[in-house]
C-alpha cells in the first residue's frame, strides 16, 4: 500500500499504457493451462512470450516480494482461561427473576480454556513481532511459529488497546529475517498490495488487492482510528498480519473486516505503518503509550452547527463540553469554542485534531486558534497527559407522546428539574435545564439521537432554566429551520444538531 519515494504517480495514463494494464490484469487472473482454440476448436498456435511479457512481469514482483516477506511473518496461537458462570435455564423466567434478580441460584463460576489464531511479523532480529492487540488481548499463553515451522513460547511486551496493536517477544537461537517499514503517508488509493497472514489458521497465506480509500475513521473498532481500507482478501486470522506495497514494504496491519457473514466482502481494514511503529517504540521503550491530551468533548462541524455558530467553513472542530480540572479548563477553553489550528497546523476535523494531540508530549506548551462569538483568538495551553480512565459511556430508551410543536424540536417530552431529581441523579446544585422524559418514534430528535434523561441546557445558542423557557425559544424555530441543543449526558455535554 506504500508507495516508495522512488516512484512517482503518473499525472497521466496513456491509451498504451491503459491497454498494456489491461492485458497484464487480465492475463494473470485469467490465464488457464488449457491451449487457446481457434473459432473451428482446434488448438491454436501457443501464445508467445513477448505477448505475456507484461503479465509475467508482474507476476514476477509477486514472486519476489512473497519471497523477501513471507519468512518475517509469524502463526499466532493464543489460549485464554475464561472464568464464566454456568447459565440457569430458569432465570429466563420472569417469575424466577423476580425472587433472584440477576444472580441465578447455584452453580458456581466455571473455568474453561479459550483457543485462537492471529498473525504477527518479525521488526527486529532478537525476537520482537508486532500484532494486533486483540489476538492477545486475555492470553494466558502465547506461542509463535516462524515460516520454518520452529515454534517458540512467546511473552507479552506491551499492548495498547486504543489502537489495537501489541508487542511480544521470543528468544530464538539464531538472528531473525526481518520487514522492511515503509511510508504510510506516501500511500495513495489504487496502490496495489499485497496481505500476508494465517487466515483460518493456514499458514503463509498471501492475498492481492488495491488500497480502496484512506483514512478511514468512525468504524467504532477502536478510539484511535485512520485506518487504510483495502480489498485484497482479509479474514479471521490475518489479523496481525503486514500489508505490503510492491517493494515489500510494510505499509500497515491487517485489523479487521467489514462483514454481514464472518468471512471476506471485499473491505478490510489496516492500521497505517506510521502509527504501529510509534506505538511499538512506546511500548518498547516504555511499556505503555504515553499520549497527549487536552481535556476537552469535540465534534464535527456539521452543516446545522455550521449555521446556527455563524461559521464561514466546516473546517475545524467544536469544544462540546471541558473536563474539569483538565489542561483546556485551566487554559480557559469554553464550550461552544471552535478549534480550527494548533500551532500552524489548520484543523480538518475531530479525528486530524485527536490524532495531532495525542502525538504531542505531555508538557508541550501550543498555542490553539479558536472562533468564540465570531472573534478569532489564540489560546495557550500545556498538553497534559492522557488519564488511563478516559472512557465514553451510554444510555439508552425511549418513546412516548409528543408535545404540541410543529419543527424540529417535535416529539420530544420535557420536564422541569425537581430537587428530587437532581438528588437522584446526583446533578449540581448551579446546573439549569430541562430533562428529556420521552423521544418519540421517527422524530427528528430520535434520528439525532436524544434519550431519555439527557438534560438540554441550551438550544440555538440560548440558555434554558425551566420548560416554559424552552417552550418560549423553541416556537420561534420555524418549521423548516435547523435547532442546535446543548445536551448533558452522563456528566459529558454534547451539541446535537436537528435538522427538518
Amino acid at each position: 500500500m506504500i508507495q516508495s519515494s522512488q516512484i512517482e504517480t503518473p499525472k497521466k495514463l496513456t491509451r498504451t499504457s491503459l491497454i498494456s494494464l489491461g492485458l497484464s490484469l487480465s492475463l494473470i487472473l485469467s490465464m488457464t493451462p488449457q491451449p487457446a482454440r481457434a473459432s473451428d476448436g482446434t488448438p491454436s498456435a501457443p501464445i508467445s512470450k513477448e505477448e505475456v511479457a507484461p503479465g509475467l512481469a508482474l507476476q514476477n514482483v509477486f514472486v519476489t516480494v512473497s519471497k523477501a516477506v513471507i519468512p518475517s511473518v509469524v502463526n499466532i496461537s493464543t489460549t485464554s482461561v475464561v472464568t464464566a458462570k454456568p447459565q440457569n435455564p430458569f432465570m429466563n423466567d420472569p417469575f424466577f427473576r423476580q425472587f433472584f434478580g440477576n444472580q441465578a441460584p447455584g452453580g458456581a463460576p466455571q473455568k474453561h480454556v479459550e483457543r485462537s489464531l492471529g498473525s504477527g511479523f518479525i521488526i527486529s532480529k532478537d525476537g520482537y513481532i508486532v500484532t494486533n492487540y486483540h489476538v492477545v488481548k486475555h492470553a494466558t499463553k502465547v506461542t509463535v511459529v516462524l515460516s520454518d515451522k520452529s515454534s517458540y513460547r512467546a511473552t507479552i511486551i506491551g499492548k495498547d488497546p486504543m489502537t489495537d496493536v501489541a508487542v511480544i517477544r521470543i528468544h530464538p537461537k539464531h538472528d531473525l529475517p526481518i520487514v522492511s517499514w515503509g511510508d504510510s503517508k506516501k500511500v495513495s488509493v489504487g496502490t496495489i498490495v499485497l496481505a500476508m497472514g494465517s487466515p483460518f489458521g493456514l499458514t503463509q497465506s498471501i492475498t492481492m488487492g488495491i488500497v480502496s480509500a484512506l483514512k478511514r475513521s468512525n468504524i467504532g473498532i477502536e478510539q484511535y482510528e485512520n485506518f487504510i481500507q483495502t480489498d485484497a482478501a482479509i479474514n479471521p486470522g490475518n489479523s496481525g498480519g503486514p500489508l505490503v506495497n510492491l517493494f515489500g514494504q510494510v505499509i500497515g496491519m491487517n485489523t479487521a473486516i467489514y462483514t454481514t457473514n464472518g468471512g471476506y466482502e471485499g473491505i478490510g481494514f489496516a492500521i497505517p505503518a506510521e502509527m504501529v511503529r510509534q506505538v511499538v517504540n512506546d511500548l518498547r521503550t516504555k511499556g505503555r503509550v504515553v499520549r497527549g491530551w487536552l481535556g476537552v468533548s469535540i465534534q464535527n462541524i456539521s452543516p446545522v452547527i455550521e449555521r446556527q455558530f455563524h461559521l464561514s467553513s466546516k473546517k475545524g472542530v467544536l469544544v462540546s463540553d471541558i473536563l474539569p480540572d483538565g489542561p483546556a479548563s485551566h487554559a480557559g477553553f469554553k464550550r461552544g469554542d471552535v478549534i480550527i489550528a494548533l500551532d500552524d497546523h489548520e484543523i480538518q476535523d475531530a479525528n486530524d485534531l485527536r490524532f495531532r494531540v495525542s502525538r504531542i508530549a505531555p508538557g508541550t506548551n501550543v498555542r490553539i486558534t479558536v472562533i468564540r462569538n465570531g472573534d478569532k483568538r489564540n489560546i495557550p495551553v500545556m498538553i497534559g497527559e492522557l488519564p488511563a480512565n478516559i472512557a465514553m459511556a451510554g444510555n439508552h430508551v425511549e418513546k412516548p407522546s409528543s408535545p404540541k410543536l410543529n419543527n424540529v424540536l417535535k416529539g420530544l417530552v420535557i420536564t422541569d428539574i425537581t430537587a428530587e431529581m437532581r438528588q437522584q441523579l446526583n446533578l449540581p446544585a448551579h446546573l439549569e435545564g430541562v430533562i428529556v422524559e420521552g423521544v418519540a418514534s421517527g422524530s427528528v430528535a430520535e434520528s439525532a439521537g436524544l434519550r431519555r434523561g439527557d438534560i438540554i441546557v441550551e438550544v440555538n445558542r440560548h440558555s434554558v432554566h425551566s420548560v416554559s423557557e424552552y417552550i418560549r425559544i423553541a416556537k420561534k424555530i420555524k418549521k423548516d429551520q435547523d435547532a442546535v441543543l446543548s445536551v448533558l449526558r452522563d456528566g459529558r455535554y454534547s451539541y446535537v444538531p436537528l435538522s427538518p
